[in-house]
């Protein structure tokens, strides 16, 4: 084996354990970069030489730069990051909801009561209503009484309309953050698509773009915040995401995907296709569909049956009684209307509560419609449900609903950080280990240097000796 060998096979373990130190120190100064998968050096021996029947070895090389990964975790944290964007969402927007009906709320894993500043819920102004009728039937003729019927039922209209504007403020701001968050998805794939073109071209070439599939897996993991997706790679090493059963970004091509309102629902379209995709279910984006086109309506619909029972039920009783104006009135309704989310009483009335019928055949000291107006609340219907029944059972679901959606976020969340925990033991930088590779790297640098000055006295000596020949 000649000393020029032996030079050459020292100068390539330095070119190798400089490289190893490279990547050592990239890991080092990305520890903190959350989206950083740790890079390992694997070395392999060189080609070696064969001469007669001697085999030399020819030092070593750099076999490749390894993303280090686990597959199976980078699949189950983009299926629960999903699941988990989705409930906390919609925990979120729901709790929205039930913070405008300001009732006392149970928790229901702890089964303590927190109250907030009920005193302006609707339960209580309803209530407050139907009490100032019953205080009337003990002294019909009172007009500071029937100025009292009147005073609460514009509580119970204002309530009313508080809460009918807050859904609706509730729903604009729903539609407001699906638009932002379909531009964040449309942004994402556009820039996956682009990280697709440049990692396959680098594969074909021979290379090995870590740093770029790190960027793509952080990406990837941002629409799984978003939506419910399926992720799969191409042989070539493009990441192929699918959407709703529709793929939304590959090697060539990425979608993109619009809002729109229809008949009062929102609708998700896509630009590859004239058919709306369902991205209900999964991610921050699914939770707020499901907000908008099912659990806003579902609550709208409830409240809405509760006021138009309340003002059925009390107009009906009111058309029965006679005033205490002279001459006396009757067949006159208490409320004019319910419409657009507000509750009217009577102008009639307002302006003069001596039109108030509550005589049950128009003789003076009558009480007797306030005294059947009263016993509404807790009247059963044809069904066996009372007024309060119908009002507990909507804020009743409403809590209910929030609950639920606050237990499986926090569910998930527990599984996530167990998920990302074991995935950082695993594809994480520990300045430990990369400081332990630190010094062995350089030890062998140093022994590669130092056979090199060996082997360069050995062939100063030689020719020294042949030129002295």
């Amino acid at each position: 084996m000649s000393v020029s060998r032996t030079l050459n096979i020292a100068q390539s373990g330095l070119q190798v354990y400089q490289e190893a130190l490279d990547v050592t120190s990239n890991n080092i100064s990305n520890s903190s970069n959350p989206n950083y998968s740790r890079q390992q050096v694997n070395l392999k021996s060189a080609i070696p030489t064969s001469s007669g029947s001697t085999i030399w070895g020819n030092g070593v090389t750099l076999a490749d730069i390894q993303r280090v990964r686990d597959n199976l975790t980078d699949g189950q944290i983009i299926t629960n990051n999903s699941a988990y964007s989705y409930n906390n969402q919609l925990s979120n927007e729901l709790g929205d909801v039930q913070s405008l009906f300001n009732e006392p709320s149970t928790d229901n894993t702890s089964g303590t009561t927190s109250v907030s500043n009920s005193t302006d819920s609707l339960s209580n102004s309803t209530s407050a209503f139907f009490t100032a009728w019953q205080n009337l039937a003990v002294t019909p003729n009172s007009v500071s009484l029937r100025n009292n019927v009147i005073q609460a039922a514009q509580g119970l209209s204002n309530n009313i309309t508080t809460i009918n504007e807050g859904i609706a403020t509730v729903k604009s701001n729903t539609s407001t953050a699906l638009d932002g968050d379909l531009t964040t998805l449309n942004s994402d794939l556009q820039q996956i698509q682009s990280l697709n073109v440049q990692i396959t071209a680098s594969e074909a070439a021979g290379q090995t773009p870590n740093d770029l599939m790190d960027t793509r897996q952080g990406l990837i993991n941002s629409v799984s915040n978003l939506a419910d997706v399926n992720v799969t790679y191409s042989s070539t090493g493009a990441a192929v995401l699918s959407i709703a059963g529709t793929v939304a970004v590959d090697q060539n091509t990425y979608n993109q995907f619009s809002a729109t309102e229809v008949n009062g629902n929102l609708t998700i379209n896509n630009a590859n296709s004239s058919s709306p995709v369902n991205l209900s279910g999964g991610g921050t984006i699914g939770a707020e569909l499901d907000t908008y086109n099912n659990y806003i309506p579902e609550y709208q619909t409830s409240l809405n049956n509760y006021v138009n029972r309340l003002m059925t039920s009390v107009n009906s009783l009111h058309e029965t009684g006679y005033s205490i104006t002279n001459p006396t009135q009757s067949g006159t309704d208490f409320f004019s209307s319910y419409a657009d989310g507000t509750l009217t009483i009577n102008p009639a009335l307002v302006n003069d509560p001596n039109q108030i019928a509550i005589s049950s055949d128009g003789t003076s000291g009558n009480g007797n419609v306030a005294t059947s107006i009263a016993n509404l609340q807790n009247q059963q219907d044809s069904s066996g449900t009372t007024l309060t029944d119908d009002y507990a059972s909507l804020v009743s679901k409403i809590g209910t609903d929030t609950q639920n959606a606050t237990n499986q976020a926090d569910n998930y969340n527990t599984l996530l950080t167990s998920l990302n925990n074991q995935e950082s033991s695993y594809s994480g930088v520990s300045l430990d280990q990369e400081m332990t590779n630190v010094i062995q790297y350089q030890r062998s640098y140093q022994a590669c240097a130092e056979v090199i000055t060996t082997a360069s006295a050995m062939l100063e000596t030689l020719i020294t000796m042949m030129g002295g020949s």
